[in-house]
C-alpha cells in the first residue's frame, strides 16, 4: 500500500493506526482526506482505513461505469484484501449508500456504522441536481474552479468528466438506490444515522425511512444542517457522537 489492485482497478488507500479497524468512506466528488476536516488526528484506539473510493482522487476506474453496488464490491474486496472480517464503519452521502449495500449484502461485516445525509432511494430533488452535471458544466467552470478539481482528483480532466457522468447517471438510475423496508430489516449493524433538517436532495423522510427500517438505528436530525451536516462548526460534535456511538458509549 497506499495502492492495492483489487478485481481490475487501483484503489488508494490510507491505512494508518493500531486497534479496531474504523473505515472511512468519503462522499461523491469526494477523496479520502476529506476526513480530515472532521478528524484533524486520528481516533485513538482504532486503526483508520480511508480509501479513495472508485473513480475519485487517486483511485482509477478503468471501467468507466459506476454504481454504489459496484463500489460496495470494491470495500468488500479491500477488507478482504486486508484480512478483515468485521469493521465499524463512518459513511457520508455516497460513502453512506455504500455501507448501506455492503450492510445488506454481507451483515455480518458491518459492528456498528454511521450514515451520515443517506437515502434508500434517489428522490426527485436528487434528480434534477444530478441531471445538470453534464460535460459541459464542467467545460464551462473557471480555470481556477478546474484546477481545484484536478488537484483533488489526479488522473487529469477526463476522470472528473467520467465523475460528472457518474453524478448524471443518478438523474435517471432505478435499481441501484432502491432500499425496501424488508432488505433494510436484515442490517445487523447498530446504526446511527445523520441528516441535516434542511438537506436539499434528501429530504428528513429519507432519513425517517432508513430510521424506521432498520433495527438497531438511531436518528439524529442537524436543525439547520444541510447535505453533510458533519464540517466547519458541526465537526467536533458530529466526532464525538459518532465515536460514542460506534464505541457502544452513546
Amino acid at each position: 500500500m497506499p495502492t492495492v489492485d483489487l478485481h481490475g482497478f487501483q484503489m488508494y488507500v490510507d491505512d494508518r493506526g493500531d486497534g479496531e479497524p474504523l473505515l472511512l468512506l468519503h462522499g461523491g466528488m469526494g477523496i479520502g482526506s476529506d476526513w480530515r476536516h472532521v478528524f484533524p488526528s486520528d481516533p485513538e484506539g482504532y486503526r483508520v482505513i480511508v480509501p479513495d473510493l472508485r473513480g475519485h482522487g487517486r483511485s482509477t476506474n478503468p471501467d468507466r461505469t459506476f454504481t454504489f453496488r459496484q463500489c460496495a464490491d470494491d470495500v468488500l474486496a479491500l477488507l478482504d484484501h486486508l484480512g478483515l472480517a468485521r469493521v465499524k464503519a463512518i459513511g457520508m452521502s455516497m460513502g453512506a449508500k455504500t455501507l448501506l449495500h455492503m450492510a445488506t449484502r454481507q451483515p455480518t461485516r458491518l459492528d456498528a456504522m454511521v450514515l451520515v445525509s443517506a437515502t434508500p432511494y434517489f428522490p426527485p430533488a436528487l434528480r434534477i441536481a444530478a441531471a445538470q452535471f453534464t460535460r459541459e458544466s464542467f467545460d464551462r467552470l473557471s480555470e481556477t474552479e478546474r484546477d481545484a478539481l484536478r488537484h483533488r482528483h489526479v488522473h487529469g480532466d477526463e476522470q472528473i468528466r467520467l465523475l460528472y457522468d457518474m453524478t448524471r447517471s443518478f438523474a435517471t438510475s432505478d435499481d441501484d438506490m432502491a432500499f425496501t423496508p424488508p432488505q433494510l430489516g436484515t442490517v445487523t449493524a447498530r446504526t446511527l444515522i445523520v441528516h441535516g433538517d434542511r438537506d436539499p436532495y434528501y429530504p428528513i423522510e429519507m432519513a425517517i425511512e432508513l430510521f424506521r427500517g432498520i433495527p438497531q438505528s438511531a436518528l439524529w436530525i442537524v436543525p439547520y444542517g444541510t447535505h453533510g451536516p458533519i464540517f466547519g462548526t458541526m465537526a467536533p460534535p458530529f466526532a464525538a457522537t459518532a465515536l460514542a456511538h460506534l464505541s457502544g458509549r452513546a
